[in-house]
């Protein structure tokens, strides 16, 4: 678990980083407020919402963009992707190597300045559920 280090951090945002600590479903900013509402009954969605801007600034945070639905937010800020399956809305953590494909980005002329891999697909428990092949090749 990491440490909160903010000297001047209210006590909700203090709240909303406690709640997203070792939570690996990868919630939503709603799904997040239901939880610290439990404890800050008076919190609204508004101020999660700008509390959970801030921690992502600050590299607090890691928010995920996902293509439908609203963001999801991870308490992981290591360099890491992420898979969502589009049966059950779950999202998992990947370690996926991008070295060679961002040095060849490089080579080309690209500055990569920030990245976010997000795939789609089944998970096993989906896919099993579902009798789909393992491998399907896009």
């Amino acid at each position: 678990m990491q440490a909160f280090s903010e000297p001047r951090a209210t006590k909700q945002r203090q709240a909303i980083y406690a709640a997203l600590q070792g939570d690996t479903s990868h919630p939503t900013a709603e799904e997040i407020y239901l939880k610290v509402k439990r404890q800050l009954p008076h919190i609204s969605l508004g101020t999660v919402y700008r509390n959970l801007k801030l921690l992502v600034e600050q590299n607090l945070v890691k928010e995920i963009a996902v293509a439908e639905g609203p963001a999801r937010y991870d308490f992981r800020t290591d360099d890491h992707q992420h898979f969502l399956c589009d049966t059950c809305g779950r999202v998992y953590d990947l370690k996926v190597s991008l070295g060679l494909q961002l040095r060849e980005l490089e080579r080309t002329g690209f500055t990569v300045q920030r990245r976010q891999l997000v795939l789609y697909g089944l998970c096993p428990r989906c896919r099993q559920a579902a009798s789909v092949p393992t491998s399907t090749r896009a």
